[in-house]
């Protein structure tokens, strides 16, 4: 492992200095604005993928040619979403460094720089005057997903939900943390915490969290006893509370490619099956 880390930082270095390497002129087609804005999580030590991470932030970590942070960024922005704030803690002045303000990419990038690491929940509520104006998309940076994410902001509409997560079925559910819906998708048990009337919930499907999410600003009401500028984790604290409240918390199934790049050999996965075609991103198909 210690020897896949190596060769991931100096992977990133050839890639960055070497004058072939040129994922600037980014373009994706043409696709219609909207007028929503999106937050991606990027301010994490990337402890499982040390010593890498040690010179190297998780998020410009190489997967198949260019940092992972890109593959959220590039997604938001097929869906028209190019008003995106990224948290920052870890090495954070490199991601600044890079991305800039994402023109590069064809968005608008902001930050959101934490002097403490504030997990997901700390983080969010941080960036709250940046997306508290309308629904808003959440994705981690260490995910590699081949969503339709219209369809999961769609189906967050129709449901009025204050949280909408995008899951997938998975044998290994209970190692991730279970989540399971009833049939209308609403989300009647997050990890060991349950909604109230579950037992006239109807059968329950089980399924996984992907790190990728479409909120309403409603959701900051449920973060309303969190100092801020304190730490605590959306999964950990915030949505147990609107399980158990009884929120519009709700799940949006998912069945396509969806890849976990938090370790070396998961990021070596993705790579061999994008490599080999097994996996194609439709969001990268219009590239030139």
């Amino acid at each position: 492992m210690r020897n896949r880390n190596h060769l991931l930082f100096f992977h990133f270095a050839f890639f960055t200095l070497h004058p072939s390497f040129c994922i600037c002129s980014t373009a994706l087609g043409r696709v219609k604005k909207t007028d929503m804005k999106a937050m991606v999580f990027a301010a994490g030590y990337g402890t499982r993928l040390h010593p890498a991470t040690d010179r190297l932030p998780k998020a410009l970590i190489p997967v198949a040619g260019r940092p992972m942070i890109e593959y959220p960024l590039l997604l938001l922005k097929h869906c028209g979403i190019d008003e995106i704030i990224v948290n920052l803690h870890h090495l954070g002045e490199k991601i600044e460094a890079y991305l800039q303000n994402g023109a590069k990419l064809g968005v608008k990038i902001s930050y959101s720089r934490e002097k403490e690491l504030l997990d997901t929940g700390g983080g969010l509520l941080r960036a709250k005057s940046f997306l508290r104006d309308g629904p808003f998309v959440v994705i981690n940076s260490d995910v590699l997903i081949d969503l339709s994410l219209r369809e999961a902001i769609e189906a967050h509409r129709s449901t009025n939900a204050t949280a909408t997560l995008v899951l997938r079925q998975d044998a290994d559910a209970d190692s991730y943390g279970a989540i399971q819906i009833s049939a209308d998708r609403r989300v009647q048990r997050f990890l060991s915490h349950e909604r109230p009337g579950i037992g006239a919930a109807g059968p329950l499907a089980k399924y996984m969290f992907t790190g990728v999410q479409v909120l309403d600003p409603k959701i900051f009401d449920f973060m309303a006893e969190e100092s801020a500028g304190s730490p605590f984790g959306i999964t950990r604290v915030t949505y147990p509370k609107l399980v158990r409240e009884g929120a519009a918390l709700y799940g949006f199934p998912f069945g396509g490619f969806w890849q976990d790049l938090g370790t070396p050999e998961r990021i070596g996965e993705a790579e061999e099956m994008l490599k080999r075609g097994k996996v194609k991103l439709h969001f990268l198909s219009n590239e030139k």
